[in-house]
């Protein structure tokens, strides 16, 4: 995939029809705490009430056309020096190192829109393969399986958790 093709910005309620194609399929729906959109209109309320004022939320675009997203949850309070990261990419572009751009572009906004932010971390099911291989291609750490860690769509999962820290370089 040509890098200059591929752009983060946020969720603009035209990018409708674009979300039902990734959001609306199972296969890329199945590893993230979304429910698969099964309307245009349920796609609309989901980009104005849910995208939209997420203030680290990023349609991931080629050619300015959504074919995923990046989410950056910062913590608060005590736990102010981490943020969570999560993703997801069109069927048709997995494996294309898409994911991997989409983070090794998010990553240094997020240390300098959040300078208390030290590190980020993702947890992933056991079972993504393609998305342990991501992190790791970024520059993440494995630090360890968290054994049932918590409920995904009613079915409880081991998770691993992975971690980049901002004095850590992004590969």
């Amino acid at each position: 995939m040509d890098s200059s093709r591929m752009s983060l910005r946020p969720f603009k309620l035209t990018d409708v029809d674009d979300m039902m194609l990734w959001a609306g399929d199972d296969r890329v729906t199945q590893t993230i705490r979304w429910n698969t959109l099964t309307s245009k209109e349920e796609a609309l309320t989901f980009i104005k009430d849910v995208c939209i004022p997420h203030p680290c939320r990023r349609s991931i675009c080629i050619d300015d056309r959504s074919i995923g997203f990046v989410s950056v949850f910062p913590g608060s309070g005590d736990d102010r020096s981490r943020a969570d990261v999560g993703y997801a990419v069109a069927f048709e572009y997995w494996g294309q190192g898409i994911g991997t751009e989409a983070l090794k572009m998010t990553i240094p906004q997020v240390y300098s829109e959040f300078p208390e932010v030290i590190r980020l971390q993702a947890l992933v099911d056991v079972e993504n393969k393609a998305s342990q291989r991501v992190l790791e291609k970024v520059g993440f750490t494995k630090e360890g399986k968290l054994r049932k860690y918590g409920y995904h769509k009613g079915k409880l999962v081991d998770l691993f958790m992975y971690s980049l820290l901002s004095t850590e370089s992004i590969y």
